[in-house]
């Protein structure tokens, strides 16, 4: 089957989507982005990923060229149109072409929107069973966390920091606090069993399914706690995992080569894993 993507509101064959080298996306790195999950061929909680598309736009004044329906149609097309079954949705949008300059140019441009498939194991991830480590670094990001921009070479510097210590994701530190995983939220089950996550704001990104989680917590009556919360607590924790659209829940059993627990996935996160892979079949919990 020949692999297809979105360009611009049509479907292209791969080899032959293209952007004009002036796009700001990438002389500036002035866009957004989404990753939403598929499974057997349905999107994941993909209104809520519409949603922080919109508002992510809007933090950086750029215009949405979609309704979510016609989001929806296009990405279902897209699916179809790959043969998609498990994998993700890679979703981009830029404020378009024009010749290199700081300033926004006026009149508004026309954005520019990519959207590609990628094959993915997600469910059946050798990560999701037996867990990752993972090693810490001081926060070294923007303060805006919380708009999903392409700019990621902070991402991009942080992995491989993770790579070479042979750990498999990063734990940003700052003023002594964890805020997220570098593609990641995190989670730690407290000694007296109660969930603890960071509460959302402009130092960490607000994930979908960090937010879906915090639903299946709260339909399972489960204590939970959205604050801050530093490196000793995670240390002390009975269980840590991490949430994000193309891994779903995965376990970290240690950082900074101290073992979280016993260094086995304990039965909490277990539990949030299974009854988030029953939505996720479903489309997902949120709407």
């Amino acid at each position: 089957m020949q692999r297809t993507a979105f360009l611009n509101g049509h479907l292209v064959a791969f080899e032959h989507a293209r952007v004009p080298i002036t796009d700001r996306g990438f002389t500036f790195g002035d866009g957004v982005y989404e990753v939403t999950a598929v499974v057997d061929g349905k999107l994941v909680d993909n209104f809520a990923h519409l949603r922080r598309l919109s508002r992510s736009l809007a933090e950086l004044h750029i215009s949405n060229p979609y309704s979510d329906k016609e989001w929806t149609g296009f990405q279902r097309d897209l699916i179809a149109a790959n043969g998609l079954n498990q994998g993700v949705i890679y979703l981009q949008v830029t404020r378009g072409a024009a010749e290199r300059d700081f300033a926004i140019p006026s009149p508004t441009l026309s954005p520019t929107t990519v959207m590609f498939t990628q094959v993915k194991d997600i469910m059946g991830s050798p990560y999701a069973r037996d867990g990752v480590r993972a090693v810490t670094m001081p926060e070294f990001r923007w303060q805006r966390r919380d708009i999903k921009t392409i700019s990621l070479t902070a991402a991009v510097m942080a992995k491989r920091l993770a790579a070479e210590a042979g750990a498999q994701e990063v734990l940003y530190i700052e003023d002594g606090l964890l805020t997220e995983g570098g593609s990641s939220n995190v989670f730690i089950v407290s000694a007296d069993g109660t969930l603890v996550t960071r509460s959302v704001s402009n130092a960490l990104l607000g994930g979908i399914t960090r937010h879906a989680v915090l639903e299946i917590a709260n339909s399972q009556q489960l204590n939970v706690d959205e604050r801050a919360f530093g490196l000793e607590e995670v240390r002390c924790a009975r269980e840590a995992f991490m949430t994000s659209a193309s891994t779903f829940v995965v376990p970290v059993i240690s950082v900074d080569g101290h073992l979280i627990a016993d260094g086995i996935p304990g039965p909490i996160t277990r539990e949030i894993q299974t009854r988030y892979i029953e939505l996720a079949r479903l489309g997902g919990c949120l709407t």
